[in-house]
């Protein structure tokens, strides 16, 4: 072939290929009639799906789509619904993304204006749209930031003083179908009850913390003399039921209003809202949500089509809502049924990219039933009502082939969630497998970090060979619930790795506060290469499993325990060798460990404040006439500071000894440029709030 031909060839497939893409652009100033120009923009992402759907539907639009977003706000009053006949292909995919340069945003709520000074400190704004079509809203957004509504106690918790509970109709499953719950409160807390109209009635909400989920109810009714509360619903359940442990808080009702930065909402449009001294909410961003969702990816469950290739980038989704049902909300672990501004169903290969979702009422991602080959990568998810990104259906599809499978979740900051469902967790898991969760930041929720696989025992789990790897998972709990961990495993999970994370403070109300949990029938899964610390009752806690294997960890500075194991079972519960086990307060070893059917072997371990290290009752010397830690040694790693929480180790020859491979926990977390990495560190305000809150739980008696 001479050159000037080949030349020509090249330059008429780069011509080609420029040409392959169609363009459609979208602008504040723009109109749903226009046809997409740059020029004639359109307004809204409905309107570049209509008129890309109608394009199709003349055969005029045969390559890859690209909407793009201009600079600006977006008020949605709907989500962006796609179906099957908005997919592109693998050759020409469907981009919906951000201008270059450009960072628009979307939001789904409308602004509330019109303030004038009612009292000192109590500004009020009219809400129309309440009085007239019956708008109400159970979220309010100020400055980008979440408002409190109105609630009592501003700070911390009431606790119950007694429960007694009355079964209307039993059903035939395990939880009552219909009860009257009666909670004895304490006169502290009666005198809110007391002060209720019909309305707060009507609209109070009723959130009670117990283990590891919670109930959020109306108030029925209120008996002065006795000092009960009546609620109705479901009835208890007989493995988590409200007890005297059990926490409180109550909002909504207007004599709550006493405190900066609380709001109240009275269905005559009457809208309260205290601000802080010397500021005026006129001159703030205040935001009430209209929808609770963003986007909606539904694919044809009859047929089986599927929504595909389809991208987003660069794109901030803020302010959606949720508002509570009639009859409240029953608990839920993880709270699993609540859903998310982004929902995905039969789906494949879909991308989230450099997206922003906050100031949600729900949790942010859920790819749930029959999603494939998905990617949410390097997203900011961050104030959100429930959790980050829930994976899979809660329920074992029926056909295989619509489980949830190769998903990934890459180099994301998920942070500060569980604001109206605080058991809401990070990264979710359910029915699902193939799955990579890597190099995320998750932090600030109430509840677990990450939670993988979701069937109760030793019957079949179809989670299998999800990787939980490189994430940076801290600060969770705030002593509110119970049950807890970094990384919650349940279920038989062969070929599941947990691995390379580092993993710290993470502390429960009771017990709980784990770092790496397997809970019920945890089978085939391996943890290594982790670093865990200050977690409350210990870094590694197995309630019950199968064949196990922990391995190559660091475990330092937990506060209760370090190393816990429950319940005694005949078959091999786990594999725990080549670890560091190092700590300054609490015990060694907590509930069963030296009874439950463990290979322990080839690690070391080291209490700052004695040589005599304890294995329960047992010495060293003891503990390896049982067979335990044959080759195992009591020995300083010399971490390099460990009070700083700087665990490199300094001790080469114990690593050689125990076969301790070193690895480098620094990697753990978010990748990328400094901006991004910056982005990703925890605000050390935050922090001392966290660590006020551990220090007032653990001298609170």
């Amino acid at each position: 072939m001479n050159k000037p031909r080949f030349f020509t060839l090249i330059l008429a497939v780069i011509f080609s290929l420029n040409l392959s893409a169609r363009d459609f652009f979208v602008a504040p100033n723009g109109s749903d009639q226009n046809p997409g120009t740059k020029i004639q923009p359109l307004a809204s992402l409905n309107g570049a799906r209509d008129l890309i759907r109608q394009l199709r539907s003349l055969g005029k639009l045969n390559e890859e789509v690209r909407v793009i977003v201009s600079n600006g706000m977006y008020f949605m009053t709907e989500p962006l619904l796609l179906t099957d006949q908005d997919s592109g292909t693998e050759t020409f995919p469907v981009i919906y993304r951000a201008e270059d340069g450009a960072n628009p945003v979307f939001i789904g709520g409308i602004p509330i204006r019109n303030w004038e000074k009612l009292t000192d400190k109590v500004w009020k704004a009219k809400v129309q749209e309440v009085s007239r079509f019956g708008f109400y809203f159970e979220q309010l957004y100020v400055n980008g930031q979440r408002a409190t509504r109105a609630k009592s106690p501003n700070q911390g918790f009431y606790f119950l003083k007694g429960v007694d509970e009355t079964v209307v109709s039993k059903g035939n499953g395990r939880v009552p179908e219909m009860a009257v719950q009666k909670l004895k409160v304490f006169p502290e807390a009666a005198t809110n009850f007391s002060k209720f109209s019909k309305t707060d009635f009507d609209d109070a909400v009723l959130t009670l913390y117990h283990k590891w989920d919670n109930t959020r109810k109306r108030i029925s009714g209120f008996d002065a003399d006795s000092l009960v509360v009546f609620t109705v619903g479901e009835g208890m359940k007989p493995w988590n039921s409200l007890d005297k442990q059990t926490r409180y808080t109550v909002e909504n009702f207007k004599a709550a209003l006493d405190t900066v930065d609380e709001w109240y909402l009275d269905r005559n449009g009457d809208m309260l809202y205290i601000p802080a001294e010397g500021e005026n909410p006129n001159q703030m961003k205040i935001y009430a949500p209209v929808t609770e969702r963003f986007v909606t990816l539904l694919g044809n469950e009859q047929t089986g089509k599927k929504v595909e290739h389809i991208r987003f980038e660069n794109l901030r989704f803020e302010v959606s809502g949720y508002r509570m049902p009639l009859w409240g909300n029953e608990p839920a672990q993880a709270a699993s049924p609540v859903e998310a501004t982004i929902m995905a169903d039969y789906t494949s290969n879909i991308s989230f990219v450099n997206c922003k979702i906050s100031q949600t009422g729900t949790s942010a991602i859920w790819l749930r039933k029959a999603c494939t080959d998905c990617t949410i990568q390097q997203c900011y998810l961050h104030d959100l009502g429930a959790g980050g990104v829930k994976i899979g259906d809660i329920r074992i599809p029926e056909n295989e082939k619509e489980l949830t499978q190769r998903i990934k979740v890459d180099n994301n900051i998920i942070r500060s969630g569980g604001y109206v469902f605080p058991c809401a967790v990070g990264v979710t898991v359910f029915q699902a497998s193939d799955n990579a969760v890597t190099h995320n930041e998750i932090a600030n929720f109430r509840y677990s970090g990450v939670s993988v696989g979701w069937v109760w025992g030793y019957s079949h789990s179809p989670s299998k060979r999800n990787i939980i790897e490189f994430n940076h998972i801290h600060h969770l709990g705030w002593g509110e619930l119970c049950d807890m961990g970094g990384v919650y495993c349940l279920g038989e999970s062969e070929e599941t790795s947990v691995s390379n994370n580092v993993i710290h403070h993470v502390y429960s109300f009771d017990y709980g506060g784990w770092g790496l949990y397997t809970d019920e029938g945890s089978t085939g899964i391996l943890m290594e290469n982790n670093l865990v610390y200050a977690c409350k009752n210990s870094g590694f806690h197995q309630h019950y499993g199968k064949e196990n294997t922990i391995r190559n960890n660091i475990f330092a500075a937990n506060i209760k325990g370090q190393l816990q194991a429950t319940r005694v079972e005949e078959h091999l519960s786990f594999n725990f060798t080549n670890n560091i086990v190092w700590f300054n307060s609490g015990s060694l070893l907590t509930s069963r460990w030296s009874q439950v059917k463990i290979n322990s072997d080839n690690n070391c371990y080291w209490d700052s404040r004695t040589k005599d290290v304890r294995f329960d009752k047992l010495s060293f010397k003891e503990w390896q006439t049982s067979g335990k830690d044959l080759n195992s040694v009591i020995a300083n790693p010399e971490f390099a500071n460990p009070e700083g929480f700087d665990f490199s180790i300094k001790n080469k020859v114990l690593m050689k000894k125990i076969g301790f491979k070193p690895f480098d926990y620094s990697k753990a977390g978010v990748y990328g440029d400094e901006k991004w990495k910056k982005l990703a560190e925890f605000d050390p305000a935050v922090a001392k709030k966290y660590d006020e809150a551990v220090w007032a739980h653990e001298n609170m008696n």
